[in-house]
């Protein structure tokens, strides 16, 4: 019989010393995982497109600023990159994680996508995280140790039911961008993962009754994903226990890949 480890269990992760950024933090799932990083005792800086919503989200985390910043960050953006990076090692010493949740989707049918659309659409969704990439896995390489979650999406593994052209194959290219960093850090003790979430609740807001009915219609589990359980897997990829995760996508739909 193979012998048990008795290996230490925790009730929570933690983040204690950590620093990290999420971005699109200002609501919905990045506010999520904002709040789940915290309140395991990291120190977050909160980012967003919007600064008043940054702003008010850290300062529920932390009104005196010492273990929750806000950060305007436009992820089209490189020197708001830089520059986030820059404020983060002047608070903290360092940035240990980073959450690349911003996103934003548009529902314009294939004939109707302008070019400019669509390069909105990748520079969003999937330029930002090279960027993110690019400028953050150099800052943990030299300290030795990061981790990089990458919210992507369903749709860019599938196409999507009900996802436009440009959304899907901007998070589709997320995903091998979340593989290909993966690939040349692993060994550097720097990780990079994504997290490809189905329905999510936040979207009830903006369907009627009969659309949210059909979705959960569709999905196996019968319901849509609640933020706390997308922010539970983040917090397990961005810990240390989560040091063997190297470019994986974990999937977070219900089963409805499976369909």
């Amino acid at each position: 019989m193979t012998e048990l480890v008795d290996i230490p269990r925790t009730g929570s992760f933690s983040f204690a010393g950590r620093a990290a950024l999420v971005t699109g933090a200002g609501r919905g799932v990045g506010e999520a995982i904002a709040r789940e990083l915290h309140a395991d005792g990291g120190r977050v800086a909160v980012s967003d497109v919007d600064p008043a919503t940054a702003r008010a989200v850290a300062t529920s985390l932390d009104p005196s600023g010492e273990t929750a910043i806000a950060l305007p960050l436009d992820v089209r953006k490189k020197p708001d990159f830089e520059a986030a990076l820059r404020e983060i090692v002047a608070k903290w010493g360092k940035a240990d994680i980073v959450v690349n949740n911003a996103g934003y989707a548009k529902r314009t049918p294939t004939r109707d996508i302008e070019p400019e659309e669509f390069d909105e659409i990748v520079a969003i969704n999937m330029r930002s995280v090279f960027l993110s990439c690019q400028i953050f896995s150099e800052h943990m390489a030299a300290n030795g140790y990061g981790r990089i979650v990458n919210i992507v999406s369903l749709a860019g593994q599938n196409g999507g039911t009900v996802a436009s052209a440009h959304y899907a194959a901007a998070k589709a290219g997320a995903i091998m961008l979340s593989k290909y960093f993966a690939r040349h850090l692993a060994g550097t003790g720097v990780t990079v993962n994504a997290i490809a979430p189905g329905p999510i609740d936040t979207a009830k807001a903006r369907l009627s009754p009969e659309q949210i009915a059909r979705v959960e219609g569709e999905v196996p589990v019968g319901r849509f994903m609640r933020v706390d359980e997308i922010a539970a897997a983040a917090a397990l990829l961005a810990s240390d226990r989560g040091g063997f995760f190297v470019g994986a996508t974990l999937d977070m739909n219900g089963g409805l890949y499976l369909r």
